[in-house]
């Protein structure tokens, strides 16, 4: 049974900082090893299984879609693709969106688009980006220019150029930056999850897209993890009092499947012309028949429902023995304890919880439809888990 492990270890890339945990299978919110011990998911994938594991509707949908065609050429129209994107646009305001696989491949299209925009209304020297400290945008060589943590940085330059750095709340150093530097945009994370789960504050939003209208330059939402129902509404923004001009999401939009989406509002849309971007798998049918099962569950009740499980979370973990704070929204919270962050995720493991961390934070992204026992009794355990590590 443990073979695989093995193979893993001496034919996978070793990128990855594995638990000796391997799941095999599982339902809803509960995930089982090869050994039969059941867990409760407190990660859903890094934020990715929306509704859990081999979710019925998720599941129907997927198979019906792969029984008709799992794959066309961009070439060609597909159902899914075009009912996903009305389907998204209708619930955001958004006017066009463009398909890929991942947040890092989204957020290089918004970068991209912005660049062109840049150009066409501003000029050709009119292509820098303004990014915050401590944000995280992706892994390849420009979403990593893009993720202003030096920690992401080692070995890997030269890096796209055109990024400048800045802190949030500070909208006179962010106007220099854009006025000395030919910017086109701002791109943030409302939520900075791999930061740390530190929120941005509201205020400072909306004056940061006042100084975007101002200066005539595009504010870009990151919300390829608040996205998707995780906050508590089906996107941040609407919680932020701003509507982007282009937004970017993925992880929990597909259920499970790799689906990355741009989305461009007012004046950004239209922006990208015939052959100046593409995706090979960008609006596979499968993964947007998925993305449909998913986004037309996410209604009102189940985001009162998400908001209600956070509520829950924080009074429980607020001002519990060894906790400093709880940080986030929705169901995407950050725990800081007094103790190891990594030795209390541990000791969760080894009492059946699966939270994962964020810095030196413990962080909690089960699925939105957690049943209310399997939450109590997973918050229960992360609470032992902490006091045991003091």
């Amino acid at each position: 049974m443990r073979d695989f492990k093995y193979y893993d270890d001496l034919y996978v890339e070793n990128t990855y900082s594995r638990f000796d945990l391997s799941l095999v299978r599982g339902k809803g919110s509960y995930v089982y090893d090869e050994n039969g011990k059941e867990y409760i998911d407190f990660n859903s994938g890094i934020a990715v299984n929306t509704f859990g594991v081999s979710d019925d509707g998720w599941k129907f949908a997927v198979e019906k879609q792969i029984n008709l065609i799992q794959h066309s050429s961009n070439l060609y129209y597909t159902e899914p693709c075009a009912l996903l994107a009305k389907t998204l646009c209708e619930r955001t305001g958004a006017k066009k969106v463009f398909f890929s696989n991942s947040g890092a491949e989204a957020n290089e299209c918004a970068i991209k688009t912005a660049r062109l925009w840049g150009e066409i209304n501003k000029g050709k020297d009119n292509y820098g980006i303004v990014v915050f400290k401590n944000g995280f945008h992706g892994r390849t060589v420009t979403t990593l220019a893009a993720t202003a943590q030096e920690s992401f940085h080692r070995h890997f330059y030269p890096f796209t150029e055109g990024f400048y750095y800045a802190d949030a709340g500070d909208i006179a150093g962010i106007k220099k930056l854009v006025k000395e530097n030919g910017c086109a945009a701002v791109m943030l994370e409302f939520i900075q999850g791999e930061g740390g789960v530190v929120p941005m504050d509201k205020g400072f939003v909306k004056d940061l897209k006042s100084l975007c209208e101002e200066e005539n330059i595009l504010f870009i939402a990151d919300e390829v993890q608040t996205g998707n129902g995780r906050t508590g509404t089906l996107y941040a923004f609407s919680q932020f009092g701003i509507v982007p001009d282009i937004m970017t999401t993925a992880k929990g939009l597909a259920g499970g499947l790799p689906l990355g989406a741009t989305l461009f509002f007012g004046k950004a849309a239209g922006t990208l012309k015939a052959g100046l971007h593409g995706s090979t798998f960008g609006g596979n049918p499968v993964c947007c028949a998925a993305a449909l099962s998913v986004i037309d569950r996410i209604d009102d009740a189940l985001l009162k429902e998400v908001r209600e499980k956070s509520e829950y979370i924080v009074k429980e973990l607020s001002g519990a023995k060894g906790v400093v704070s709880v940080s986030g929204m929705g169901l995407m919270l950050g725990v800081e304890t007094t103790c190891d962050a990594g030795k209390v995720i541990n000791t969760c493991v080894g009492k059946g919880v699966l939270p994962i961390k964020a810095k030196n934070k413990i962080r909690l992204l089960p699925a939105l439809n957690i049943p209310w026992d399997a939450l109590e009794k997973g918050v229960s355990a992360i609470k032992e888990a902490i006091e045991e590590n003091l």
